[in-house]
């Protein structure tokens, strides 16, 4: 059984991490099978934006599974598959299912339907718009074990919510709420959860409507300016604007607002 089920319609690309009986933990499988799809995606001109959630309704991932994935990285264990075998050969498949270190400028809608703990609360940082039903509930507990949550969110955190917010998240391990969650502004919306995924798809279409060009250089121009002095980041910006107005996606959407009618994007 497949642990991400991966489907792409109407220019959306679903990823659905699927081992609902672990609250979605990750296993080597499942980090193969994820590296896999955002490649896809990635290279995919036909989708323009991603959304990504969880197999049933307790969990949209509920971070590495102990049993397996953990302590095959430490090597308290042998690898059993083809799946172990290609994550200890290639340790940065890591990386890029957690969309670490993996350059991805196609937005990606995160429909969280339960706990985002650990390793899931950590690839949630990485998507760009996100959504969650009221039962769901956000942490990094890596420090009451003694770890730390280094997929990412020692870097990002403290760029998404307030100092101190992130340090409280970071240096306690305590889970928030998705109220909480909303109110610090780590998600963008909290609604019911059978509305979830029709919610997430709603804004994908939203944003599938745009110039895929211009929605992946503002993503582009965010990620790559971040930390910058204005002035390093204004010629990035302005290198980044250059590429999109000799665009045909540029020359398309005013004349179609000119013209009164839907734009046709094609993304050249």
């Amino acid at each position: 059984m497949s642990h991400l089920i991966y489907e792409k319609r109407d220019g959306i690309a679903y990823l659905t991490m699927n081992r609902p009986e672990r609250r979605n933990a990750l296993s080597p499988q499942m980090i193969v099978e994820m590296t896999d799809a955002w490649r896809d995606f990635r290279d995919d001109k036909g989708t323009r934006v991603a959304v990504l959630t969880g197999a049933g309704d307790k969990a949209f991932c509920s971070g590495a599974d102990l049993g397996l994935l953990i302590p095959l990285l430490s090597r308290a264990r042998e690898p059993e598959n083809e799946y172990d075998e290609a994550l200890l050969k290639d340790r940065s498949l890591m990386q890029t299912a957690l969309l670490r270190d993996f350059e991805l400028y196609k937005p990606v809608i995160a429909a969280v339907n339960g706990f985002a703990l650990a390793g899931g609360m950590e690839i949630l940082q990485a998507t760009d718009l996100r959504v969650s039903s009221p039962n769901s509930e956000f942490g990094l507990s890596e420090v009451m074990r003694g770890i730390i949550p280094a997929g990412g969110s020692l870097v990002r955190l403290a760029r998404q919510i307030p100092y101190c917010k992130a340090m409280e998240v970071l240096l306690v391990g305590d889970r928030m709420s998705a109220d909480e969650a909303l109110r610090i502004g780590l998600i963008n919306e909290v609604v019911p959860a059978d509305e979830l995924m029709a919610r997430a798809t709603q804004i994908g279409e939203r944003v599938a409507e745009n110039g895929p060009l211009a929605v992946a250089a503002c993503k582009e121009a965010v990620i790559r300016t971040s930390g910058l002095p204005m002035q390093d980041a204004f010629l990035i910006e302005n290198e980044i604007a250059g590429r999109v107005m000799r665009s045909k996606d540029a020359r398309e959407g005013p004349l179609a607002f000119m013209e009164k009618r839907k734009a046709e994007f094609t993304g050249e």
